[in-house]
């Protein structure tokens, strides 16, 4: 049974409730129905077209242009202890759409936004590249002025989600007005542009589409970029600001599912005549993912209340929600497969699928190694402060 009690937490009102009572019954009715991991780009589309016509898509791609952490999250946790597709195809639509949310033209908004919000059109983030993932300032995409008002782009962006069924892709490249993050520019670039090819599809684990993009000096004109020149890093971490805690959200869910799937082997299977409950080994692996899930909503929730509060930034919260929920939820994997015995291990049951969805987690948006060195860094700001200020 899904864990309702944390509602009641301050971080919520009765919007968010009502939220996240719209989202569970669609969930409990199509998340799972819908999904098919031996076809992840149909499945996607069909997610996308189901949240869309549902009318679910409008906190991940508001009207207002107000993107409420706390939605966002809720909704990443509910569809991911359902459905990791169902989860995977919410978050792309937030997140492909989200700098143009932030920092798009209205022109771009009206263009754009509107489909993908139906449904009826996906969206990327096309951010890393073969050499550049964690390291941003090291994109090595060039956007050069053709002289007429437009950009051409070359390059090269790989393990971009949606890749090659996305309706736009945002790309960041380097337009050289200054030496490393700060030369960085984002742009809008729809899919049939000329010059853009997908010369890779990237199969993972846990299936979802993933493709390598080309640019071969693809033209767009100027008006397709977001914010101004060299503001692309900082497009860029302003929506991975909004959109890093849910992944620490997705991550809750799933590790709720693997809990109740620990549960219900727990308390259904018999062994040396008694409920496999009854092990005290058994006790302590769900009392471990117990406590893993609570602290992981509270991270979570906590960095997508502050956010929703006014906060500028929240660097350090949303590291840490993404750092500490990925982490616990593959712990809470491991614990569903290992209680599971041989059926842990067996291709097609949840617990199996759970192990391996989890994973990617602690790699995107920023690995836990990354998420370490934001923290530290974090840590250590604070202390100097706090010692400039006589109270360390």
């Amino acid at each position: 049974m899904p864990d309702r009690d944390f509602l009641a937490w301050p971080f919520f009102d009765d919007g968010h409730r009502a939220w996240a009572a719209e989202l569970e019954a669609w969930a409990s009715a199509h998340a799972e129905a819908l999904s098919d991991e031996h076809d992840a780009d149909g499945s996607t589309r069909r997610l996308t077209e189901a949240l869309g016509a549902a009318g679910l898509l409008r906190a991940a791609v508001p009207e207002d242009g107000r993107l409420d952490v706390r939605r966002l999250c809720l909704a990443r946790d509910i569809l991911a202890r359902h459905s990791g597709l169902a989860d995977f195809a919410f978050a792309m639509a937030g997140l492909g759409t989200g700098p143009i949310t932030l920092f798009g033209t209205e022109a771009l908004k009206r263009r754009f936004l509107p489909e993908v919000r139906a449904g009826r059109s996906l969206a990327a983030f096309a951010l890393s590249e073969p050499e550049a993932g964690s390291d941003v300032a090291a994109l090595a995409t060039r956007a050069e002025r053709d002289g007429n008002g437009h950009y051409r782009i070359t390059g090269r962006k790989t393990w971009i989600s949606n890749g090659g069924i996305a309706g736009h892709y945002v790309v960041f490249a380097r337009t050289g007005e200054a030496p490393g993050a700060k030369g960085l520019s984002a742009f809008v670039v729809p899919a049939d542009a000329a010059g853009l090819t997908i010369p890779e599809r990237i199969e993972t684990i846990a299936p979802h589409p993933l493709a390598t993009l080309a640019f071969d000096a693809v033209r767009v004109p100027a008006e397709a970029m977001l914010g101004g020149p060299g503001e692309g890093f900082k497009v860029a971490m302003a929506t991975l600001d909004v959109f890093r805690p849910t992944v620490g959200a997705a991550a809750l869910g799933f590790a709720r599912r693997a809990l109740d799937l620990t549960l219900h082997r727990a308390v259904n299977r018999r062994l040396f005549g008694g409920p496999l409950f009854d092990q005290q080994m058994t006790q302590a692996a769900i009392a471990d993912s117990a406590a893993d899930v609570d602290a992981a909503a509270l991270l979570v929730y906590r960095a997508a209340w502050l956010k929703d509060s006014g906060a500028p930034r929240i660097s350090r919260e949303a590291s840490l929600a993404k750092l500490f929920a990925t982490e616990a939820a593959q712990r809470a994997a491991d614990r569903a497969v290992q209680i599971s015995g041989g059926l842990g291990v067996t291709r097609g049951q949840k617990a199996e699928q759970l192990y391996r969805e989890v994973r990617a987690l602690r790699v995107y948006e920023g690995a836990s190694e990354i998420q370490r060195i934001v923290i530290a860094r974090a840590e250590r700001e604070r202390f100097l402060a706090a010692q400039e200020g006589g109270t360390a």
